[in-house]
């Protein structure tokens, strides 16, 4: 049915052309996806990718620099890969995304995002993105508030119905998580760093499309 169908290495080779592109018509269809929503509140995480085993590390060929080794708490191991950033609507469709290095903070990939939300929206987030700083910054500027998880010697403790409520709102991005890793492969299979990339936010952009616009 298609005579002229592309080889594996020539479609790669335009697909790679074209990444910027996908990048850019994410970030336009979230943008219209916040225009269109009637929630303000928004949910903000990040979850680990690994590149490679621990073991394999020395013989990574994609990169090669301590800033990717990371650590999963929840796990209590370390990995070798890159952290996404992802901030979803209430209802679990994400809206914006970045790529960092998987020793990268929280705080500093809360930094990366554009954050282009219209004012008054609330963002739910865990204390590892507890920073007064930015909360102050963000509230005074765009009049975002971010509605961070409180730790126990936190200078402004919320009131027990409050953490209550962000956390039964911020426990939901975790099924985002399941759902946008449950599209990858066991192995991601990249020749280069940026392939890899490509290819995750090719699933991420894939995962908005089908709950968005199809589930």
């Amino acid at each position: 049915l298609i005579p002229r169908m592309l080889e594996k290495s020539r479609f790669n080779r335009r697909l790679h052309h074209v990444s910027m592109l996908i990048n850019d018509l994410f970030h336009q269809v979230g943008m219209a996806l916040k225009e269109i929503s009637e929630n303000t509140e928004y949910l903000l995480d990040s979850f680990p990718v690994p590149i490679c085993d621990n073991i394999r590390i020395f013989n990574a060929k994609l990169i090669q620099s301590k800033e990717y080794r990371g650590y999963i708490a929840s796990k209590k191991r370390y990995f070798y890969g890159v952290r996404v950033q992802l901030l979803t609507t209430k209802t679990g469709i994400p809206v914006e995304f970045v790529f960092m290095p998987a020793s990268a903070t929280d705080i500093r990939g809360l930094s990366a995002l554009p954050l282009n939300l219209p004012p008054g929206t609330q963002v739910y987030a865990d204390s590892a993105y507890l920073d007064y700083t930015v909360e102050d910054d963000l509230i005074e500027t765009s009049q975002i508030s971010m509605q961070v998880m409180r730790k126990s010697n936190s200078k402004r403790l919320d009131a027990p119905w409050t953490q209550y409520i962000k956390q039964s709102i911020r426990h939901y991005i975790e099924t985002v998580f399941s759902g946008v890793t449950s599209c990858f492969q066991k192995s991601i299979h990249a020749v280069t760093y940026e392939g890899f990339l490509l290819k995750l936010q090719a699933f991420i952009f894939a995962y908005t499309l089908q709950q968005a616009f199809i589930d």
